[in-house]
């Protein structure tokens, strides 16, 4: 067994428990589901209204620092502001414990490209962001999409791994007539990442690109994230149902749920309640259009009359919230029920285990720390728009993260990367406490990125033989990349070594750790470690936890440190005495 952590569903299993049987899915039930993460959510059924961090079970220090963070991108990041402004919205349960505005919806009219500067509307004229702000959500719109594909699943319209010229005869042109459902909603169809529909003169012939283009690598041969696999879904199916995907939409998800701003083209009467994006112009954008305020932003929707697979819906961090809420109840909200707690496993059920880094459901992305910080499970589901919108739903404790900006005002190039997004989720995930296994407090490695974090024992006599070191284990780490290790010295800390432990979590079997480290995911629960020591006769024992600069998992906990000989007690943690001699750099005792 290897020594990181690892969990997920193989393409194979899911052969095995997914049948499509006469076009109709069903689905057993997968283990640790988001509609079972909880034990009786499926019951309770939450719905959602404001209320304190404590009623939602989250600590209040830590949702204030995902603010104060979030402003700081209103600032220089590194050059220019990441957005003009944002609204943050944090929950777990039935609960919104954060829900708030900041910085400005609409601030500039133009961007002057000479001096790479943004030209801002009069002081009255400029609208700050309120908790209702709607945002056009870019990609995050791939999520409904792909909520629809699914529900015609559900009804025995569409196959999961039927060929999409099934469907649609005239997409099987061009080598793609091995393409799958499954290949669009998991990026895998072989599809190149984008192509400017937009420079097309009618809707037919935009559509005709997307007929006669050719995959660049066989379907299922490789993953390569593609807006024109969720344009070829809407194809799909609009084919099926005989309706346009924004009438689909209304129809079957914001209408049942009460989405109510939640939309294709939203109505002039909206502008004024709508995030800016970009001053549209040659060269940086595909079209010359000027301020793009209430209506999509992006060039290939906005030439598809606003109405794509990929990008166009426009919603608020509520509107949001309640689809996560949702998708956590397992399809439903209050009385109404938009899809199966079994098809919600399978959207947030791991397709791509043959590309490691690129995990992916039906639809949602899994597990990716890039945007996800230390939210990131293997079971952690989301998406980001090019906007600056983001949704991040974690089963594991219940909790979700609507992240809405607007960062491509003025410009596109004036955002780089995801380190709002990141330090959001960090700190709604250290949000979440980790009660400690026994006692009042546990020590805590932090969160902190480029670090190196040591818990060390006082130096002991083993010489006897037979001593072991016991104690309980909490982790969460980015896979590959952060690592946590036991080491042992005999010479004084000039030379360290491994030490092998076995963890044991309950009703499972022990997981055996020979190079002496643990990383991944455990699950979000305490390990029970035992070790065998070296006899030696001045032994220090220290867990070192090590962390690159991008990304952190959630960290680790060390709690009840204890060493036993044949002659007795060498080390109790739980004696004052004792845990006064412990040595901790970066290390802290933590009551949460």
């Amino acid at each position: 067994m290897t020594d990181e952590a690892t969990s997920g569903i193989t393409r194979r299993h899911l052969g095995a428990r997914a049948l499509a049987l006469g076009g109709a899915l069903a689905i057993a039930p997968f283990a640790a589901g988001p509609a079972a993460a909880v034990p009786g959510r499926a019951e309770r059924r939450p719905t959602l209204r404001h209320g304190s961090a404590e009623r939602a079970g989250l600590l209040p220090a830590h949702l204030r620092q995902l603010v104060t963070d979030a402003e700081a991108f209103l600032g220089p990041s590194p050059k220019h502001p990441w957005y003009a402004g944002a609204v943050l919205l944090a929950g777990r349960g039935g609960t919104v414990a954060l829900h708030e505005p900041i910085g400005m919806a609409v601030r500039y009219r133009a961007y002057d490209e000479k001096t790479d500067t943004g030209v801002e509307f009069p002081a009255g004229q400029q609208i700050p962001m309120t908790r209702d702000t709607v945002f056009d959500l870019a990609s995050v719109s791939k999520l409904f999409t792909s909520l629809l594909a699914v529900q015609q699943m559900e009804r025995g319209k569409l196959e999961l791994e039927a060929a999409v010229a099934s469907y649609l005869p005239e997409f099987g042109r061009a080598g793609k007539q091995d393409v799958t459902i499954r290949h669009l909603l998991t990026h895998t169809s072989g599809f190149r990442a984008w192509i400017p529909l937009y420079s097309a003169p009618t809707y037919e012939e935009k559509v005709r690109l997307v007929y006669d283009e050719a995959p660049i690598s066989p379907p299922g041969t490789a993953y390569l994230y593609s807006d024109l696999n969720l344009i070829s879904l809407q194809l799909v199916l609009e084919r099926i149902t005989g309706r346009t995907l924004d009438t689909l939409l209304r129809e079957e998800i914001t209408g049942p749920l009460g989405l109510r701003r939640t939309r294709y083209n939203p109505p002039a009467s909206w502008r004024p309640e709508i995030a800016a994006t970009e001053d549209a112009r040659k060269p940086w954008s595909g079209l010359e259009r000027g301020l793009v305020w209430g209506e999509v932003h992006d060039e290939n929707a906005h030439s598809l009359g606003g109405v794509a697979g990929h990008a166009g819906v426009f919603s608020c961090a509520w509107d949001l919230a309640v689809l996560a809420r949702t998708l956590l109840n397992g399809g439903s909200y209050g009385r109404a029920r938009i899809l199966r707690p079994e098809s919600v496993e399978l959207m947030f059920t791991d397709f791509n285990t043959a590309f490691p880094g690129d995990e992916h459901g039906l639809g949602f992305e899994l597990y990716q720390h890039w945007y996800m910080g230390a939210m990131a499970t293997p079971r952690t589901a989301g998406h980001t728009g090019f906007t600056g919108t983001s949704l991040v739903l974690d089963p594991t404790t219940d909790s979700f993260l609507v992240v809405l900006g607007n960062s491509v005002h003025p410009v596109r190039s004036w955002r780089s990367g995801s380190a709002p997004r990141v330090a959001a989720a960090n700190n709604l995930a250290r949000a979440v406490p980790v009660r400690p296994a026994r006692g009042r407090t546990a020590w805590f490695s932090g969160m902190r990125g480029a670090a190196t974090a040591t818990l060390a024992l006082p130096a002991l006599d083993t010489s006897s033989g037979g001593a072991r070191l016991t104690c309980d284990l909490w982790w969460d780490t980015e896979p590959g990349a952060d690592v946590l290790v036991l080491e042992a010295t005999d010479d004084g800390g000039s030379t360290w070594r491994p030490v092998p432990f076995t963890a044991d979590r309950p009703g499972e079997e022990p997981q055996q750790h020979p190079s002496g480290s643990a990383g991944g995911w455990s699950g979000r629960v305490w390990h029970r470690v035992a070790a065998g020591l070296p006899a030696a006769r001045r032994l220090t024992l220290r867990w070192r936890y090590t962390t690159d600069r991008l990304y952190v998992g959630r960290g680790a906990y060390v709690d009840g440190l204890r060493v036993r000989a044949a002659d007795g007690v060498l080390f109790d943690g739980a004696r004052p005495a004792d845990a006064a001699r412990i040595e901790a750099a970066g290390w802290t005792p933590s009551a949460d």
